[in-house]
């Protein structure tokens, strides 16, 4: 984004509120609603769900986690990446005001454990 979009943003100066905060919320609903927003997903009972948005002031950025955890037997990889999009969407609509030129990159699967696969990035 713009540097004066994150400063905006840092500061509490977006018109739609607290970005941050409505981000992480956001992309915890997404998490728990994966299965009715991605074909072939099933609905499971998640036992913890975490969206951490940390702003990074030199590349004018904010980066954001999403942990999920589930005490089943399968992956939850889609609820995290699903979590980790909808959270930068929230961004982007909270923002886009004052800046259409923002760019989301870079969602990608860092690590899963458990499940039928164990995969470490």
């Amino acid at each position: 984004m713009q540097p004066e979009t994150l400063r905006l943003l840092l500061a509490g100066e977006i018109a739609k509120g607290n970005v941050l905060t409505t981000a992480q919320v956001a992309g915890i609903m997404a998490a728990k609603k994966t299965h009715e927003l991605i074909p072939m997903c099933h609905p499971l009972l998640l036992t913890g769900i975490a969206v951490e948005l940390e702003p990074v002031e030199g590349e004018h950025a904010v980066d954001i986690t999403a942990t999920v955890h589930l005490s089943g037997k399968t992956g939850v990889e889609m609820e995290a990446l699903t979590a980790v999009a909808v959270a930068a969407l929230t961004v982007y609509d909270m923002c886009k005001a004052v800046d259409r030129g923002m760019r989301i990159h870079d969602v990608r699967l860092v690590s899963k454990t458990g499940g039928k696969s164990d995969l470490t990035a």
